[in-house]
This record gives C-alpha cells, structure tokens and sequence, in this order.
C-alpha cells in the first residue's frame, strides 16, 4: 500500500450528493429542448423495439402452425421494419446527445477557464500549475462519457425496461413476478459499487493532478535545466516512476471495485432464462396453466430484452457515482471565491492622466499573517516618477502590484486620477498600467505574435516602431524568420537583455500611461543593462513610472524615491536629498558602489 494511501473504510453516503446532483442537472437546462428530441427518439425507440417479441409470437403461435404465408411474410417485414426503424432513431438519439453533452463539457471547461482567470495573484503563487491542468484536462476530460452517453443511456435504459416489464405483464404475470425477485438487491448491490468507486476516483484524480503537475514543472526547459545541472534526472525519473506506480495500484482498484459483484448480477440475468424454462415446464407437469411456445418464446425474449438495458442501468449508475467524484472537484474551482472583481457599476476614464495615490495602503495576505505594508502613503504625479527602493521582503513588489489589481489593498485604497482603482472597470485599468517585471514571460509563438498580445490588431509598422524603440528591431531582423520567428518555450530562444527588450516592445505597443518597472533589469549584466536601460528611458517618457529598483544607479533620476523598511515608509525624496539625510537609502547606495565592479 501506498504510504499516503489512507486505510479503506465502508463506503457511506454522502450528505452532499442530492445538491450535487441537482446542481450537474442544471448544466444540461440550455439544452432542454434538444433533450426532449432525444427523449421522444428514445421512447420511440423502446416502443418500437418491443413490438419484435410479439411479432415473433404470433409467428410461433398463428403463421406457421396454420400455414399462413401472407400473414408470416408481412410479419417477418414487421420485424425488419421495426429493427430499421430503431436503428435510424438510435442514430439520431446518439448524434443529438452527443451533440449536447459536447456543448456541456465546453461550458464548463470554459466556466472554469473563466474563473481562473479572475482568480488574484495569490492563488497562483500557492496552486501548482500541473494541479490547475489537470482540473481542465483530465477532470473534465474524464467526465465525457458521462455528460455525452450516460444521460441519453439512463433514459434508454429506464423506458425499455418499463415497456418490457409492461410487456411481460401481459404475456404472463406470473412469470414476470419470478423475473423481477432478485432485482432489488440488484439496485443495492450497484449502488454499494458506485460509492467504492467514487471514493477510488477522488483519489486517482488527485493522483492523477500530482503526475501532471510533476510532468509540467520537470519537463518544462527550466524544469530540464535545473535537474540535469544539479545531476537530479534520475532522481526526478525515479520519483515519477513512484507516482506512476501509484496510480496504477490506483486504477486497478477503481476497474476492480464491485466487479466481481457485478459478475455475479451478470450471471444470475444469464440463468433467469434456464429457470423461466423450468418454472414453465414444472407448472405444466403438475397441472398449472400451460404455456404456449411462441408465448414462452416471446417472454423470454423480452425478458432479456428487460435484462439488458438493467445491467446497462445498474452500471450507468456506478459510473455516474464515479463521475460525481470528477463533478466535485470541477465545481471546487467553480466555487473558488474570486477575490479581484469589478464593481457592479464601474467607474470609466476615456482619457487617463495618470496620476497615483497610495492613501493609508494596508496590506496583508491572510488575517493569519502580519502586514506586508502599513500606512502607505505616497503621491506620484501625472506623468511623474517614481522609485521605491528596499531590502527584500521589504514589500516593494506587492505596493506596486496593487496598482493594476494584481492584489487589493486590505487598508486604505489606491486610486487613479482620483479615482479608487476598485472603482474602476478592468478595460480601463488594462489599457492605463502596462507592468514589465524581472520574469519576463513569452508564448510558445512567433515574435510578432507575442508583440501583438498587447494589441491583436497592431500593424507591421508599428511593431517596427515598437521594437525599435525597444532597441530590439535589428537584433530581429537578422534572424532568418524575422519577426515570423518562433521564441520558444518561456523564450528561451532568446538571452534574458532580448526577453527584456521584447516585453519593453511589447508595453510600447500598448502605450500604456502608467508605467511599473519591477526589477526590470536586476538579473542582467551591466553591459546589457545599459542597452534595456536605453529601451525602458524611451517607454518610461512622458509616462507615470513606478520603479522597484534593484541596482540604484538607474533610479538617481527619479522625482521621488521612497525607502521601504519592514513594509512601511522609513525615508522618502530626491536622490540628493536621502544622500544627505545618510539614512538607509546612502546605506543602500554605499553597498550597490561596492557590489558594482564585482557585476
């Protein structure tokens, strides 16, 4: 067993299960019409489909015994007609359901898509990203069966029994009350699987959402860096090898759970024929009502017409109770309290100045945790600069992040040209703050492809223009492809100062007029520092700026400086001015002068 594996419990049912059930019944409500075609097809169909017994009845019973050609031919056609005839609706019924349940994983594929892009930056910092695919991928993924098939089968299933059972009735009553004994221990046999099952699926999934999340950290290109330079590739093959074995133990449970139960439902339907037979024969012998061949035949045969669309049921069931286990973890993320949202009735600037405001800004991850930043109180002009400076983990980053709603303030607001950016609506605060961050991230795609992310329909030209004011535009050109040339994983195709310069190229094009530089250029050589510097001066003109600073000397000519210390403001003025306060920040400057000959 597997360490993490808890010790197996009898299943008990689930309180939740109703609500559940209700709430994956309102996600087919948009296709209700297209479900009651189906629902006709399938009535139809079992209608149809029961004629056959009887047909063959009065073949046994009447056509043949009494030599009546006319009447066996056209019932012969009868037979074919009605097996064309449910053969045409099954078609239909399939192509319909299909159709829909296709319709219904998209909904919530998207829906899920949508609620993690609402998500804060927080929640990303603490979900792995394979856990966030997985969701998407495998859960909703593994619920295609269900969505697609099941709903159209459980009703199949349920009126062809029905009819049959109707059927039977009224060939011989008797008969029927000894087909139907055994079938409510069948119905609690399938739901006692079904609840093992869900169990079992709960956890294959989340194994499942751990082998992929392992697969996209190790075998991205840094995952495959950093395990073959720290000699760990046979560490990491190892480890999967592991969680692979797991989900093997895993899988096999799941296919084993009940089967053996359920093999003997199998059986038990297989012989009902022989005991029908019998029961019939015996009756006979002791002078009970006879029963004529072709009645007996007839019974039979819809007997086991009854038998298998209740096998086809009883398993229906036990895949639906596996599936809600998929469902519940589909509607975990639905449920997600989404902490960024845009107010009921925002506020819109046509026109941004660009002023910004910190006003009394608190802020804390949790209310477990301690302030990150703790009265706050900054002003940067419209069309100003501004750079904050500190030690790490002095809350640098998160002050500026709450600028574009990356967090929101827990204390105090930030506000944009007067106005509390939670005011606003998310268009206008995507096209007033461009941020360009030390993790410059590109898409596995053309250069002019990641350009045009920040403006779909940008003309050549003003790529050109944007990458030139980038200082990139040459360096692209002399590729073989151009700007057609695909960057790459994470663009690892490029060096970190040309990743730069392309995300530089990038804001450019948006033209945003708040600008947030957050340690733009502290993982670059002072060489090809100099060269982004050049590129962020040119995007940083005539815009509000706001600098985290990592090396001093490219904020000296900042109008404001700010000193962070332990979340709050210490010192704050112009480079000459906290020079000759010698406070923290001429510390900071003494120690970046002798680090720098060691860059």
């Amino acid at each position: 067993m597997h360490p993490d594996e808890p010790t197996w419990t009898s299943p008990t049912p689930d309180p939740d299960q109703p609500r559940q059930v209700r709430r994956i019944l309102r996600l087919f409500r948009p296709y209700r019409g297209r479900l009651a075609v189906v629902g006709l097809l399938v009535c139809a169909s079992s209608l149809v489909s029961i004629t056959t017994p009887f047909l063959l009845k009065e073949i046994l019973d009447t056509a043949i015994p009494q030599g009546r050609t006319g009447l066996l031919s056209l019932l012969a056609l009868g037979m074919i007609l009605s097996a064309v005839v449910t053969s045409v609706f099954g078609v239909l019924q399939t192509l319909i359901s299909t159709t829909v349940g296709q319709r219904v994983m998209h909904d919530l594929r998207t829906a899920v898509y949508g609620r993690l892009q609402r998500m804060s930056l927080a929640f990303f910092t603490r979900t792995r990203t394979g856990e966030v695919q997985s969701r998407i991928a495998n859960d909703i993924g593994g619920m295609q069966a269900t969505v697609t098939s099941t709903a159209t089968s459980l009703v199949s299933n349920l009126t062809s029994v029905v009819a049959s059972i109707v059927a039977m009735l009224a060939l011989d009553w008797r008969l029927t009350v000894v087909s139907l004994l055994l079938l409510p221990v069948f119905v609690w046999i399938s739901r006692r699987v079904g609840r093992e099952r869900k169990k079992i699926a709960t956890k294959r999934q989340k194994q499942m959402a751990a082998m992929a999340a392992t697969v996209t950290e190790s075998l991205s290109v840094s995952g495959i860096l950093l395990g073959r330079t720290m000699g760990r590739a046979d560490s990491l093959t190892r480890s999967f090898a592991d969680e692979s074995e797991h989900l093997v133990d895993l899988e096999v449970k799941s296919n084993m759970a009940g089967r053996w139960r359920m093999a003997v439902i199998t059986i038990v339907m297989a012989a009902m024929p022989a005991v029908i037979y019998w029961a019939a024969g015996v009756a006979s012998q002791l002078g009970g009502p006879s029963v004529s061949i072709g009645t007996l035949v007839a019974f039979v045969s819809l007997q086991q017409g009854m038998f298998r669309p209740t096998v086809s049921l009883l398993s229906t069931g036990v895949q639906i109770q596996t599936s809600l286990a998929l469902f519940q973890r589909i509607f975990e993320y639905l449920d997600l309290p989404v902490d960024i949202t845009e107010p009921e009735k925002p506020v819109h600037l046509d026109k941004v100045v660009g002023e910004i405001r910190f006003e009394n800004v608190e802020f804390r991850y949790d209310d477990k945790s301690g302030p990150v930043l703790d009265g706050i109180d900054v002003t940067v002009p419209a069309g100003g600069s501004l750079a904050v400076v500190g030690q790490t983990g002095a809350g640098k980053s998160t002050l500026s992040y709450l600028v574009p709603r990356l967090y929101d303030v827990t204390g105090g607001r930030v506000t944009l040209d007067g106005v509390d950016v939670r005011d606003l609506d998310f268009d206008t605060l995507a096209r007033a703050v461009g941020v360009v961050s030390q993790e410059t991230y590109l898409f596995h795609a053309s250069v002019a492809e990641n350009l045009r992310f920040a403006k779909p329909d940008a003309t050549d030209e003003e790529l050109y223009a944007a990458a030139k004011a980038a200082q990139i535009h040459d360096h692209i050109a002399s590729l073989p492809d151009g700007y057609d040339t695909v960057v790459g994983e994470r663009g690892h195709r490029f060096s970190g100062g040309e990743k730069q310069r392309l995300a530089i190229a990038r804001t450019i094009l948006r033209d945003p007029p708040v600008l947030i530089l957050d340690e733009a250029t502290s993982a670059l050589d002072t060489r090809t520092e100099h060269a982004v510097q050049e590129a962020i001066d040119a995007l940083s003109a005539d815009r509000t700026t706001i600098t985290i600073a990592h090396r001093l000397s490219t904020i000296r000519a900042a109008d404001q400086i700010v000193v962070l210390d332990s979340g709050r403001v210490a010192e704050s003025g112009t480079h000459d001015e906290l020079l000759e306060q010698d406070g923290r920040y001429a510390a900071l400057v003494r120690r970046d002068a002798q680090l720098e000959p060691t860059r």
